[in-house]
């Protein structure tokens, strides 16, 4: 299954257009935005819609720079875009789990009493974490040699070893591969990434 993943490009339109030419070469079976498509959620409707005009199945969360609410109400405008926050969703036998907003807390207790209550539904099942802020102790949350991500993410991913998490929010970290055991983590960055599941 081919993914083109990105986050943070903040409206910006030199960004929308790289993307645009990797989306028309690549033609992905399926596109996910890990949030932040906008500056504080201005022309939110605009930008989702530009997606939703290559008539792909988009997958959606919001960032900090955008509401919960905000980005469900945007995708619900459209037919190719599905806000996947706090949701699973089954595409092509994979569990794709969204959870957005944040990028600032080292610990999540909201996110984690949400998977709790999905463990369940996780067993044997090829599993993509799409999430804002990165998880604790990776390239994605390196900030001149600190830690800044968030720890409950990177307990789940000990625990659960998804196939693959995709996250944002550090621009500097922008493009940036890792792993925690078995699970590969990407920062897609704002021009998009091609990635094989």
């Amino acid at each position: 299954m081919k993914i083109i993943a990105f986050v943070d490009p903040h409206g910006s339109l030199t960004a929308f257009e790289k993307l645009t030419k990797l989306i028309k070469k690549e033609k992905p079976e399926l596109l996910i935005c890990a949030g932040d498509i906008t500056i504080f959620g201005g022309n939110i409707d605009y930008f989702v819609n530009k997606i939703n005009r290559f008539h792909i199945p988009s997958f959606f969360i919001h960032g900090n720079h955008e509401s919960e609410a905000e980005m469900k109400t945007s995708c619900s405008l459209f037919n190719y875009t599905h806000f996947i926050h706090k949701k699973i969703y089954e595409k092509n036998n994979k569990l794709f789990i969204g959870y957005g907003g944040g990028g600032f807390s080292l610990k999540d207790e909201d996110f984690e009493k949400f998977v709790k209550k999905k463990q369940n539904k996780l067993k044997n099942k090829t599993v993509i974490l799409v999430l804002h802020g990165p998880p604790y102790g990776t390239k994605q949350d390196n900030i001149i040699g600190s830690h800044c991500g968030n720890k409950s993410y990177r307990k789940f991913i000990e625990k659960y070893q998804p196939k693959l998490v995709i996250c944002g929010h550090i621009h500097e970290n922008e493009g940036t591969t890792d792993y925690i055991k078995k699970s590969k983590i990407i920062n897609p960055g704002p021009f998009g990434k091609v990635i094989n599941i």
